[in-house]
């Protein structure tokens, strides 16, 4: 018998699930018109998807990576079409119908990043719990502790098997992760959930608390989460193997004029000078150490990939 899984159905857009099960995006944002926090599953849990009227019914899961607030055009900068349209200007319509106050030009609105989203067939939806209130306008957790809960997830993962899934359950164990070898999510039910560019993106910069780590810059538009090991050449979707830069830092970092050491310091490549006769804003941070950094050890550059970066790209 399998241990406890803790599940959200979430309530959908319809729109929404109809665009994105057209085009089929390894990670999506679920978003919340009015904000506010999501702390009711863990990352890696399952996510479904609850079509509105009338539908009623269970058409999909995702798996949450996390949650986060951003201005609306920063969540489009970010997801694009993946929040579920084409254009900005239908996301900002979208967004306008579910709040009953008259909108800013760019609201704060609550971002819930999910990855491997899979889109059931017509013919595969499940019929919504038995217990399941008109009134509930956001969603509702169940867990497979209880019986309407351990139903409703016996018939999802049956569709995961079918979907593709066989090489990620694994029966034994109960939650998802979304990182090889962390100790945040714990064993897995589905293992190896793949963590898409733009989830990655959003961990990396709430990860970091919003601010650059050489300059302290805390302008959210212009700050970018850099690989420090890049993705093409094998570099992991995973805090660890990213640092959050403000834009121009990020391009000298990617160029080789800028690295970190391993204890965490700045190191400036002497070319910034030799090459562009510049460089006087950029030396300033040379041998400094690192402003900000992840609360969480395991998410702090790791040696390997920043030992990469000095021996593959800095120019020293």
């Amino acid at each position: 018998m399998e241990d406890n899984l803790k599940f959200y159905i979430g309530v959908t857009d319809n729109n929404w699930f109809n665009y994105l099960s057209e085009i089929k995006p390894d990670d999506i944002n679920f978003w919340q018109p009015g904000g506010g926090k999501f702390k009711v599953i863990s990352p890696g849990a399952p996510f479904l998807f609850k079509l509105k009227s009338p539908n009623n019914v269970i058409a999909g899961v995702g798996f949450l990576s996390s949650h986060t607030l951003l201005p609306l055009t920063m969540a489009w900068d970010t997801f694009g079409n993946r929040n579920g349209c084409e254009t900005y200007g239908e996301l900002y319509k979208m967004i306008s119908r579910y709040r009953s106050d008259k909108i800013e030009m760019d609201p704060i609105i609550g971002c819930i990043i999910l990855t491997d989203p899979v889109f059931f067939k017509k013919e595969d939806w499940i019929k919504a719990p038995e217990n399941w209130s008109n009134s509930i306008v956001k969603g509702k957790s169940y867990s497979t502790e209880e019986r309407i809960g351990e139903q409703i997830w016996s018939k999802v993962k049956f569709l995961l098997y079918k979907y593709g899934f066989e090489g990620r359950v694994n029966e034994k164990e109960n939650q998802l992760v979304m990182e090889p070898d962390s100790p945040a999510y714990g064993n897995s039910i589905l293992t190896k959930v793949r963590l898409g560019q733009r989830a990655f993106r959003v961990m990396v910069t709430d990860a970091y608390s919003r601010k650059c780590s050489i300059s302290g810059e805390k302008t959210l538009p212009v700050l970018e989460a850099a690989h420090i090991k890049p993705y093409a050449l094998s570099g992991p979707h995973r805090i660890s193997n990213a640092i959050l830069l403000r834009s121009d830092i990020h391009k000298l970092f990617d160029m080789g004029y800028v690295t970190i050491t391993k204890e965490h310091k700045v190191e400036i490549s002497k070319r910034i000078k030799e090459e562009y006769e510049n460089g006087k804003e950029y030396y300033q941070y040379h041998g400094r150490n690192l402003m900000f950094l992840p609360n969480r050890e395991i998410d702090k550059p790791q040696h390997e990939f920043v030992q990469w970066h000095n021996e593959n790209v800095f120019k020293g």
